[in-house]
């Protein structure tokens, strides 16, 4: 069974860090691209990055370039969202997702989704 679970969320001040993790089970990441993607209430879910398997494609929201970093440890079959410098704005439930696309950053191409983790960031 495929799944993936994020964990990491939490609340925050502005200014402060949170770092995601994506646990990936019943199937290899290694051949997929990684994404991470997030939605705020009221809000339509929006990219925030993604990387592919072999780390060539590595995309980011402009929003969060310089601020949030994605990595994955293939090996351990997890992806990371590191974030730093964090703005109130980020608040919103982040989820970790699979594709087969190559650096895809449109969400309807990753058919794996996990739960969400929700991060609050206050000001």
């Amino acid at each position: 069974q495929v799944r993936l679970v994020e964990s990491g969320g939490g609340l925050a001040q502005a200014g402060g860090s949170l770092r995601l993790s994506c646990a990936a089970s019943g199937f290899n990441i290694s051949r997929y691209t990684m994404g991470w993607f997030r939605q705020a209430p009221g809000k339509e879910r929006e990219f925030v990055a993604t990387l592919s398997w072999s780390g060539a494609w590595l995309y980011y929201a402009d929003s969060v370039k310089g601020r949030f970093t994605i990595s994955r440890d293939n090996a351990k079959n997890m992806v990371y969202l590191q974030m730093n410098s964090l703005k109130p704005e980020d608040t919103a439930v982040y989820y970790c997702a699979a594709t087969s696309v190559v650096g895809s950053r449109n969400g309807d191409d990753y058919a794996n989704w996990g739960q969400g983790t929700q991060v609050t960031v206050s000001s």
